[in-house]
């Protein structure tokens, strides 16, 4: 039974199936997520940065992936076998807690020494991004106790989870992450609160930063708050550090485009796009959903990241 991508129900014909670890209590669903605290009003997540400064270099830095398109990485149905984007589940405060075992495997090296050691309150049946192919990140928000579950690169093993490295947030809280750890993401960020979610487009409003990635040539080896991480990458003087932000410029119009949309493309405008990670240029990243239509989302393509503006960081 699946249950965990939009409902976490669970009850003991879940349980049997012994990949679940939920408390048969637990009735939370995605919706509830969107009820809850997500950081503090005055959080870098939650900032208003339409007004901000634009940085001097900013056309010389967005020259360097200005013909690049959006692209939502999310979507509903499946992509080589899995559904399409980062998946999360909510949780209630009475979900069992695990420890996590951080370790390397083939696809990535064991960041445990930059990890929260937990317990981590995340189900045994807990999707996992690709289906365990590629970054493999799993995410599971506790509603009642406002926290932030993240592991990345993981899988379980038994009666419990592996990862590379996981993140515990305090979503009451504006405390960063130890300076220099990583994450779940490269950039030592959340990834859950810029995640575009199909709720969020349900009430009309996206009130936070999206989370969007680059090619390494137009990755600064650097990082700024919010962001606590940097990797190898190749970007030079005309690149941008993790956590550092781009908006839509306020004149581009965004009539032609659906209610839906015009939901996200506004939030660009107001909390911009934050960089978390190395991938694809101009990738925005969102949870699967069987309600996208991706035909409207492939939309998003038509505009470039010639459209979009730095915000000063320096």
């Amino acid at each position: 039974i699946v249950c965990s991508m939009l409902i976490l129900s669970c009850k003991k014909d879940a349980t049997s199936s012994g990949k679940s670890s939920q408390n048969d209590s637990c009735t939370a669903t995605i919706a509830d997520a969107e009820n809850i605290e997500i950081f503090p009003a005055d959080n870098a997540w939650n900032q208003d940065v339409s007004a901000l400064p634009v940085d001097p270099y900013s056309d010389q830095i967005i020259a360097g992936f200005g013909t690049s398109s959006l692209k939502a990485d999310f979507g509903s149905g499946l992509w080589n076998n899995a559904p399409i984007g980062i998946p999360y589940v909510v949780v209630c405060g009475n979900q069992t807690k695990g420890n996590v075992t951080f370790r390397s495997n083939g696809y990535d090296g064991n960041y445990g020494d930059e990890s929260d050691a937990g317990p981590y309150a995340i189900p045994l049946n807990a999707p996992i991004e690709g289906n365990g192919n590629g970054d493999s990140h799993v995410i599971a928000v506790d509603k009642d106790n406002g926290v932030l579950y993240e592991l990345y690169n993981a899988g379980v093993n038994g009666n419990h989870w592996e990862a590379s490295s996981g993140a515990i947030y305090n979503l009451k809280s504006d405390a960063l992450r130890t300076d220099g750890w990583t994450s779940a993401d490269a950039g030592g960020l959340p990834i859950f609160p810029g995640l575009v979610r199909y709720e969020e487009v349900l009430k009309g409003t996206i009130d936070h930063a999206i989370r969007f990635t680059l090619s390494s040539a137009n990755v600064k080896p650097a990082y700024i708050s919010p962001a606590r991480h940097k990797v190898n990458s190749s970007g030079g003087l005309y690149s941008l550090p993790f956590g550092a932000k781009i908006r839509l410029k306020n004149n581009f119009d965004i009539s032609g485009y659906s209610p839906r949309l015009q939901v996200i493309l506004n939030a660009m405008k107001k909390y911009g796009l934050i960089l978390a990670d190395i991938g694809s240029n101009m990738y925005i990243s969102g949870a699967p959903d069987e309600r996208w239509d991706n035909n409207e989302l492939h939309q998003l393509g038509n505009i470039k990241a010639s459209s979009f503006e730095v915000v000063k960081f320096n």
